[in-house]
């Protein structure tokens, strides 16, 4: 069977000196971004003294032994990318970690690939760096912050349409990645991990709603967008909520008065969700010790979900991975089909690389 991590890590923090020789000159600090939040960086500290700085070789070691074929990999500090508030820095600093992803990971072997960063504080930019990192660096897409300072209202927003015209231009995917949790609510929490817990899908729900609420999937047809580093359980309970709320009665209309484009006559939202997932536009990222995995494939169908090692975040060895692999197949809550889609097939579908 095929396992395809859809989601690894880089450990960019102790990368910051080398992505800074990419930075313009006379900006060259090696703090290229701003903090995830008022308590990440004592659970960052304590990981970074584990899981040290893996490179290429220690990348390829994990792989072998944990039998996975190839990574996507994403990165640490930039998860805080929607936190710049200068235009102009965040510009030079995705280009800069996008440049040194390439040199550092991808152009040393195919089985570690990439997903850029790029500046939603200015969209013209934004697609031009998505434009450059598909076709000149040979990067995946592009990863979407679920929270910061830097976007602007919500994902669904107008402004953010040229990004998903161009991602569906150069057949390539998008990702919204949970990791900053400032303004959620819990900026007065004295302990991280409820903060951890909770803003990892709560961030990445309130950008799905919109994109779902806004039309992005219909306008977009071709768009390949995955939810990641939320687990798999918020799914049913997204589900039920989305139902629970929403009447096909009522015309949905933005702030405009524009209409939106939503569920059809009769489509249930939960029913226009699943329906965008069966087409291959939405994708979900999944924990492999995700006890309601099941539970979730039984409501939402097997297509959406993706393991992801998480490496060297949250498992710190191939031996670690292994296990939790193996435990995955062996799971009864799963058939045959469901183990084949959710540890290799969903990722290919999503990724679409020519291996």
């Amino acid at each position: 069977m095929r396992v395809i991590d859809a989601d690894g890590h880089i450990n960019d923090y102790a990368g910051g000196e080398e992505i800074a020789r990419f930075m313009p000159q006379g900006n060259r600090s090696s703090v290229i971004f701003p903090p995830l939040d008022h308590l990440h960086f004592q659970y960052l500290r304590k990981s970074r003294r584990e899981i040290g700085n893996p490179g290429v070789t220690e990348w390829l070691e994990f792989l072998d032994q944990s039998g996975i074929e190839w990574t996507v990999v994403y990165p640490s500090a930039g998860l805080a990318v929607g936190r710049f508030i200068s235009v102009d820095w965040a510009i030079a600093a995705c280009q800069a970690y996008n440049n040194w992803l390439h040199e550092k990971f991808l152009n040393k072997s195919p089985r570690i690939k990439g997903m850029a960063l790029i500046p939603i504080q200015d969209v013209e930019s934004a697609v031009e760096e998505l434009r450059r990192s598909v076709k000149q660096l040979g990067l995946c897409g592009a990863m979407l912050p679920s929270n910061g300072e830097g976007i602007k209202s919500h994902l669904g927003e107008k402004s953010y349409w040229p990004i998903y015209e161009e991602a569906e231009r150069l057949g390539c995917c998008l990702a919204v990645h949970g990791g900053c949790h400032h303004h959620m609510g819990m900026d007065g929490f004295s302990t991280y991990y409820p903060i951890h817990a909770l803003g990892h899908p709560f961030g990445i729900m309130v950008q799905l709603a919109a994109m779902l609420a806004h039309g992005i999937f219909d306008r977009f047809p071709k768009l390949r967008i995955a939810f990641l580093e939320g687990g798999a359980t918020w799914v049913p309970f997204f589900m039920d909520r989305l139902d629970r709320s929403y009447n096909d009665s009522h015309l949905q209309v933005d702030r405009d008065g524009d209409l939106l484009i939503g569920p059809r006559a009769g489509e249930k939202a939960s029913e226009y969700f699943k329906r965008h997932i069966q087409e291959g536009r939405i994708f979900v990222g999944f924990d492999c010790d995700d006890s309601g995995l099941g539970f979730a494939v039984q409501k939402a169908g097997p297509e959406p979900f993706l393991f992801a090692s998480d490496f060297p975040h949250e498992i710190f060895s191939a031996e670690i991975c292994r296990h939790e692999l193996d435990e995955l197949l062996a799971r009864e809550d799963l058939t045959a089909k469901d183990k084949e889609a959710v540890v290799g097939g969903n990722a290919e579908r999503l990724y679409r690389i020519a291996t």
